[in-house]
């Protein structure tokens, strides 16, 4: 997300840039609250609801959904670069995982 922040600022511009930085940050707040939700689920004894960590979700959701249409509609953002920076951050998880597989592949091969 910095590297694609950084590249937004210095190649596009800051609306577009804006987008990057405001997308990669919606999605990391996003996956740390629902790590610390599942995390606090399943640690307790008598875990959470599945209803009340589906509500949370859904509150998580509706409160993205209402920044994003904040964001887009105010002008602060390019809708576009706000799309990357919302992508940018899953695409790291994939290719941090694509390694992963790899490197376990290519240990049990040798």
């Amino acid at each position: 997300m910095c590297i694609a922040s950084i590249v937004g600022f210095l190649i596009t511009t800051p609306n577009f840039a804006r987008g990057i930085i405001f997308g990669g940050l919606i999605v990391t707040i996003n996956f740390h609250m629902l790590s610390r939700t599942l995390k606090k689920a399943f640690s307790t004894p008598h875990s959470a609801s599945h209803n009340v960590i589906l509500g949370k979700y859904y509150v998580r959701f509706i409160v993205s959904g209402f920044i994003i249409f904040l964001l887009i509609s105010n002008h602060y953002v390019d809708p576009i670069g706000l799309f990357i920076g919302l992508s940018v951050v899953v695409a790291s998880i994939m290719l941090a995982t694509i390694c992963e597989i790899k490197k376990l592949f290519l240990k049990e091969a040798i």
